[in-house]
């Protein structure tokens, strides 16, 4: 489809015809990656973007010009990458606000001038005022009851550090075409990410660049790209990501556009677990080594492991918190964390 962008990476699976049945019975199962070829090649949307990039601005415009989007502007004299400055005291990049109108207007005006400014607005939700974009161009391996989030991805060409999503996601190509490149969440400790807290758009990213990595001051980064794999997208494919799975992008094009759809499994009541990793800098860290290491197999026994229920010995009614979840021991929970974190 397009030139192979890092030689020698071994391709994502790919799948073509593939069904909601196939999809939750092979595709996901595997928790692997995975092109899904042609899926949304019939979307409303993709009829627009045939007659061009226009064309499919104005389809979106006729829904909702005024809605107010967040959205990324970098000169292009600070290249396509958005990033950090050089000290970590700020980003290469502003944070704007201009109508969905005006953005597009903006990107369309754009496609032939020499060195545009990197721009592009991630994360447009796709309900109230762009609802019937939704309703019109719907995702066929989700069941409609499933809760989700449907959002948009306009830009130009662009490119984004590698992070990982806590939600899975079906990334639809509408326009222009995506590379992808996927890490396994295991080859966090060799793509050396930056701070936790402080992102650029909310998720970690990794401090290497993808397309010229410094090899001498991330040297782990070469082992990275052994287990990597690349995805590259046109019109009408979709990306199927995992929870977790850690992704750099590149858009190809001077126009582009995608529709995620994002969801999680499991219990309604599952927040982030960044919130456990934040409790874990007040109760943890610091600990010493015997101690900490205690409390490791704890969490293994009590949270990680799944072969065995490590309550299975005593009757459901000594359980406490550690039985089923019911509202009221979730409403327990919450308290007694409120007030020892409000000591």
């Amino acid at each position: 489809m397009v030139d192979d962008g890092f030689p020698g990476i071994a391709p994502v699976a790919e799948f073509d015809g593939i069904d909601r049945t196939r999809f939750e019975a092979e595709i996901q199962p595997a928790g692997e990656p995975a092109i899904l070829r042609g899926l949304v090649k019939d979307w409303p949307l993709l009829k627009a973007s045939r007659q061009g990039a226009g064309a499919l601005a104005d389809r979106l415009k006729q829904t909702a010009p005024d809605t107010p989007v967040r959205t990324f502007r970098q000169p292009r004299s600070a290249g396509t990458r958005f990033f950090y400055n050089e000290d970590f005291s700020g980003f290469t990049f502003e944070v704007e606000t201009p109508p969905l109108g005006v953005l597009l207007d903006t990107l369309v005006s754009g496609q032939d001038a020499a060195e545009p400014d990197a721009l592009f607005a991630g994360g447009v939700p796709v309900r109230e005022a762009l609802a019937p974009i939704a309703r019109d161009n719907p995702m066929p391996l989700l069941d409609p009851a499933v809760e989700r989030l449907t959002s948009l991805w306009i830009g130009n060409q662009t490119r984004t550090a590698p992070h990982w999503d806590l939600p899975q996601n079906l990334a639809c190509v509408v326009s222009g075409r995506r590379r992808f490149l996927l890490f396994p969440i295991e080859q966090i400790a060799n793509l050396y990410i930056g701070p936790l807290d402080v992102t650029l758009a909310g998720q970690p990213v990794s401090l290497v660049d993808p397309r010229h990595p410094d090899i001498d001051r991330f040297p782990r980064f070469a082992e990275a790209m052994k287990q990597a794999r690349i995805a590259e997208l046109g019109p009408g494919d979709a990306l199927y990501m995992p929870s977790m799975q850690v992704h750099y992008v590149e858009t190809l094009d001077p126009f582009g556009m995608m529709m995620n759809f994002w969801w999680r499994d499991g219990p309604e009541h599952l927040a982030t677990p960044f919130m456990t990793l934040l409790h874990g800098l007040l109760t943890l860290r610091g600990m010493p080594a015997r101690e900490r290491q205690a409390w490791k197999l704890i969490f293994d026994r009590y949270l990680f492991q799944d072969d065995e229920d490590p309550m299975v010995h005593l009757p459901s009614t000594a359980r406490g918190l550690f039985g089923d979840p019911t509202p009221d021991k979730l409403a327990r929970i919450r308290a007694i964390l409120g007030r020892s974190l409000n000591r």
